[in-house]
């Protein structure tokens, strides 16, 4: 699914846009995935397992733009991708209703106002979609994630106990959270 691309002022000043991803952010995309997992442990891959070739890039970009149950935006400030959301939809009749939502960002985009911005508008295409529940999931220890996530509506609903284990042998547990319409 194709977006209509959004601009909006940074917490810093900047401007910031909200755009569906194109073939030529492919090359960005791939160093993105493997850096971001590398900023954080509050994603479900280590860098080392986020190695895309160009072109399973290239296909996924190809596929979400052409999907009608699956949306990703990246967030682009100074031509440079700082961020992307993913909003995937059910297409089974009996869980159409549904979508689950993803988002990551550079730690250096942390705390401008992006993240917001990102749920604002999945948000809102839910809607237009005729979503009536968003899902999402995060790793224990993420106070960051689960604010924004309280903030922008969800609701903790469950949990899976040792769903995360580290490479340490640390098990953490994995927080379900849904936000209804």
């Amino acid at each position: 699914m194709k977006i209509s691309p959004i601009s909006f002022t940074l917490k810093n000043g900047n401007t910031a846009y909200l755009q569906s991803p194109e073939l030529s952010d492919a090359p960005e995309l791939c160093t993105y995935l493997e850096r971001t997992a590398a900023e954080t442990e509050y994603v479900l891959r280590y860098p080392e397992e986020c190695k895309m070739s160009l072109e399973q890039e290239e296909r996924f970009i190809t596929n979400v733009l052409s999907s009608d149950f699956d949306m990703m935006a990246v967030c682009k400030v100074n031509g440079r991708i700082a961020g992307n959301c993913h909003l995937m939809m059910n297409n089974r009749i009996k869980t159409r209703h549904r979508a689950s939502v993803a988002i990551a960002l550079y730690r250096e985009y942390w705390n401008l106002g992006i993240g917001t911005r990102m749920f604002e508008m999945m948000i809102e295409i839910a809607k237009q979609k005729g979503i009536e529940q968003l899902e999402l999931e995060y790793i224990e220890g993420n106070v960051r994630g689960e604010a924004l996530y309280k903030k922008m509506g969800f609701e903790t609903v469950s949990f899976k106990p040792n769903a995360i284990r580290l490479k340490d042998g640390k098990s953490l547990k994995e927080y379900f959270m849904v936000k209804t319409l």
